[in-house]
């Protein structure tokens, strides 16, 4: 599944540090966003890379049925 998401556009940034309710992610072109902590993965802690991908509502059932082929194929393959 991670090829999956190789192949797609996204963002890659860094959890700088958190305030409050909030993360402050450093993306990789320099700027700052601010990001809700029950947005994130529960393991995210100061300095976890993430990628962060956004799609339509088309793009993400696009995404979801990719997804699916994705798991199918890995519990289908036959070695």
């Amino acid at each position: 599944m991670d090829n999956l998401m190789d192949k797609r556009k996204y963002l890659l940034a860094i959890v700088d540090r958190m305030e409050g309710s909030k993360a402050v992610l450093k993306l990789d072109d320099g700027q700052s966003l601010d990001w809700p902590l029950d947005k994130l993965p529960a393991e995210a802690v100061e300095g976890t890379q993430l990628k962060l991908l956004l799609l339509s509502d088309k793009g993400e059932e696009e995404e979801r049925e990719k997804m699916a082929k994705a798991v199918l194929n890995e519990i289908l393959k036959t070695d």
